[in-house]
């Protein structure tokens, strides 16, 4: 299994997000401090998510997508489209209710921009922490089964603090 990436693309307002191989909780910070400076742009219209090349995705990154999804609605941009390939990874995503806060494709459209890598971004364990609980809270908050999967996780983290 390949160390996991992530890179992006904006073009035209069209801003798409790609994982790829084994993304873990060490790159929480990285995803979230992307996250919240691309949702701060006026120039984002529509967000993609491609996990495609995705191998592997914890429950902490999914959680940070989720969140992606919540925060775009929240600014009034049309549901976020995510695209996985994967049978494994999409089966988590419906069990997860991706699919409340996400258009779920199983094929990637076409597109004309080029990716840059997201820089890591290296945090401490406190704050690596706080983004793991809130991630996990995003989860929790979508359906019953992740509120029954992640709560005791969420009440040690919290113990933690």
């Amino acid at each position: 299994m390949s160390d996991g990436a992530i890179y992006y693309a904006c073009c035209d307002g069209h801003y798409v997000l790609k994982f790829v191989g084994d993304v873990r909780l060490t790159l929480c910070s990285t995803i979230e401090r992307h996250l919240e400076a691309v949702l701060q742009r006026e120039d984002v219209t529509d967000t993609l998510v491609d996990l495609t090349e995705t191998e592997n995705i914890d429950s902490t990154s999914l959680g940070l997508i989720a969140k992606l999804a919540i925060k775009a609605t929240e600014k009034g941009m049309p549901q976020p489209t995510l695209v996985s390939t994967n049978e494994d990874i999409s089966r988590i995503l419906l069990s997860m209710g991706f699919d409340r806060v996400f258009v779920l494709l199983q094929e990637l459209p076409s597109s004309r921009c080029d990716l840059k890598q997201v820089p890591f971004v290296q945090e401490s364990e406190d704050e690596v922490r706080e983004r793991i609980l809130d991630a996990h809270r995003v989860l929790i908050g979508l359906n019953d089964d992740n509120r029954a999967a992640f709560k005791d996780l969420v009440a040690t983290l919290e113990n933690c603090r």
